[in-house]
């Protein structure tokens, strides 16, 4: 070694407290599909506290009843389900559900939301030219604010919601697919000839 070289090592031990070196071993891990160490249940409080904080809506349920609820949305269960399992009444879930932006297909699949969110006229008014009740107008221009408060931040919540249970579900169902398939091609080609 020349002496610069040795001056360059010198303030290199000097600034590293006399490592010798500065790398840290790999560690072998095996793939995921979760992106988040947290569990679904950490993650799905976090996203509802954001959204309580920024919309500041109000509802008789609990941050837990409300995980409850999200889950219970994705996994197919109708207001009237949930609403049993909650203990509390079926107009309760509909308010919480949209107010996390879970909206469902069929919310109001019997009339244009945009025709309605966009028009003035009273719920009567416009109950008598849908032919629908004054309660299903209302239900109507819920569900249409609840989507524009959506798009409004980018679909962000629910695309949060989407992202912790049903790519949880995915993850369940190609993990169970990966241990099926592997045994499959482990037994392959056995005989299995067993008497009993």
């Amino acid at each position: 070694m020349n002496e610069k070289t040795e001056e360059l090592r010198d303030i290199f031990t000097d600034v590293t407290d006399g490592e010798a070196t500065i790398t840290e071993s790999q560690e072998d891990t095996r793939g995921s599909l979760e992106k988040d160490d947290r569990s679904a249940e950490d993650r799905l409080e976090n996203v509802i506290a954001q959204m309580r904080e920024r919309y500041e809506f109000e509802t008789p349920l609990s941050d837990d009843q409300l995980i409850a609820l999200s889950k219970a949305f994705y996994d197919g269960e109708s207001d009237d389900a949930i609403a049993d399992d909650l203990g509390v009444d079926e107009e309760t879930v509909f308010d919480a559900r949209l107010s996390l932006h879970l909206v469902a297909e069929d919310d109001a699949d019997e009339v244009d939301l945009v025709a309605i969110r966009d028009r003035d006229e009273d719920d009567a008014t416009l109950a008598a030219e849908y032919d629908v009740s004054e309660t299903q107008i209302r239900r109507y221009r819920r569900v249409a604010a609840a989507k524009d408060e959506s798009r409004a931040a980018n679909d962000r919540y629910r695309d949060e919601f989407d992202s912790i249970l049903a790519d949880a579900d995915l993850t369940d169902r190609m993990a169970t697919d990966v241990r099926e398939d592997g045994l499959e091609d482990a037994t392959e080609g056995m005989e299995t000839n067993v008497d009993f």
